[in-house]
């Protein structure tokens, strides 16, 4: 399984990420759309588990998530910075913090409609 922390801005995304089946690690910058979109659908046919904080103008990357058949898991952004308090946030700090809480089973996920963008 590939499993993604997202921090989600509306240009661009930090993402950090493991592929548990190769063992890697890695962290990227996508820009929104077309490389986050050609990134996200290079992945198709694996299993892929996504968070993200809560956060508005993302119905594109919802949309997106749902038609190649990722798992999108939208967390509580309030849980997520409590979870880890320091006092410089980074966005990679953020991605990594997301990675974290989603391997260890931890994500704060709230509960979202389902819905046909």
């Amino acid at each position: 399984m590939m499993i993604i922390g997202c921090d989600f801005h509306p240009s661009f995304q930090q993402i950090a990420y493991v592929d548990q089946e190769a063992g890697e690690y890695g962290e990227r910058r996508l820009i929104h759309r077309g490389e986050a979109a050609t990134f996200y659908r290079s992945l198709a046919g694996k299993s892929v588990r996504i968070g993200l904080e809560a956060t508005g103008n993302d119905r594109w990357f919802h949309k997106l998530m749902s038609e190649l058949g990722h798992e999108l898991l939208v967390g509580d952004a309030s849980a997520i910075h409590a979870s880890a308090p320091r006092e410089q946030r980074t966005d990679k700090g953020d991605a990594r913090q997301i990675l974290q809480l989603l391997v260890e089973n931890r994500f704060p996920a709230i509960w979202r409609p389902c819905s046909n963008h």
